[in-house]
C-alpha cells in the first residue's frame, strides 16, 4: 500500500423507497451524509473525501460540510440495480491516483474518524490483504439457524458443531455492518468487489453499527444519538 492517503467515496443517491429523502434527513441537528462527511474529513487516513450522487441537494449539503463531488453520477446508476461496486468503478475511472480506497455508506452515521483510522491501521499490519471491512458481532448465531424444504420440514443451515450447540460453545459470528470498506485499488478492478477473501475485519460494537434503511431504523439511530446527548462515544 502507498504512503499516500485514501480516496474516501460516500456513495449517496437521491432515490430511497425504503425512506424519501433519507441522506438528507436531519439526524439530531445535521443531515444523515454530514455524520459521513465529518468522520471522513476528520479520518487522520484519508487524503480526499468525494461523494456521488446524482441529487443536486444532497451534492450541496455534502459540498456545505466539506466534501468535494467532483461530477454528478450518471443516472445509469442511480437506479434501484446499481450497485456499490459498479459506483465505486465510476469513481475511481475519474479519480484515478490512489493506490487505496474507502467506500463509506451515509446510511451507517455511527462510525468515526478514529474507526477509520484504526481500521487502515489494522489493514497495514497486513498490506498484502486486498482490504478491511468494518464488521459487528451477530446477535444470533447462524449455527442455530434452519431452512425449510418444499414440504415445510426444517433444515439445519449449518451443519451441527462438534463442540455442541451450547451458545458459549458455538463459533463467533461476525456481520458485515457497512460502516466502510477499504480497498487496494488494484485488486479492486482485477475482482470488482469490494470484500476479498483475504479482506482483515475490524470489530464495531453493536451499538455504533446501524444501518439504516427506513423509517423504522432512522428513529432508532435519533432515539440513540439523543441518548448520546449528540455526540458520538468514544472508539476504544
Amino acid at each position: 500500500m502507498p504512503d499516500q492517503g485514501v480516496l474516501a467515496v460516500i456513495t449517496a443517491r437521491g432515490g430511497s423507497k425504503g425512506l424519501p429523502g433519507k441522506n438528507i434527513r436531519l439526524l439530531g441537528d445535521i443531515p444523515l451524509i454530514a455524520w459521513t462527511v465529518r468522520s471522513a474529513l476528520n479520518a487522520q487516513c484519508i487524503d480526499r473525501v468525494v461523494v456521488s450522487t446524482d441529487d443536486p441537494e444532497i451534492a450541496e449539503i455534502a459540498t456545505a460540510f466539506g466534501a468535494e463531488v467532483p461530477l454528478m453520477r450518471p443516472k445509469r446508476l442511480a437506479l434501484d440495480t446499481s450497485t456499490s461496486v459498479d459506483v465505486m468503478s465510476h469513481m475511481l475511472g475519474v479519480i484515478p491516483d490512489y493506490q487505496s480506497a474507502v467506500l463509506l455508506q451515509p446510511t451507517s452515521p455511527f462510525r468515526t474518524a478514529d474507526d477509520l483510522d484504526a481500521g487502515f491501521s489494522v489493514w497495514q499490519r497486513t498490506p498484502e490483504a486486498g482490504g478491511c471491512v468494518s464488521v459487528c458481532h451477530a446477535s444470533e448465531s447462524p449455527w442455530l439457524m434452519y431452512g425449510a424444504d418444499n414440504l415445510g420440514q426444517i433444515k439445519r443451515l449449518l451443519p451441527l458443531p462438534a463442540a455442541g450447540t451450547r451458545r458459549q460453545d458455538l463459533p463467533k459470528a461476525l456481520l458485515l455492518n457497512g460502516a466502510f470498506y477499504f480497498i487496494n485499488v488494484k485488486r479492486f478492478w482485477a475482482e470488482k468487489r469490494l470484500v476479498f477473501d483475504d479482506s482483515i475485519s475490524f470489530e464495531m460494537p453493536i451499538s455504533r453499527s446501524h444501518d439504516i434503511d427506513n423509517l423504522e431504523d432512522f428513529q432508532k439511530a435519533q432515539h440513540q444519538i439523543s441518548n448520546w446527548k449528540g455526540r458520538l462515544p468514544s472508539t476504544s
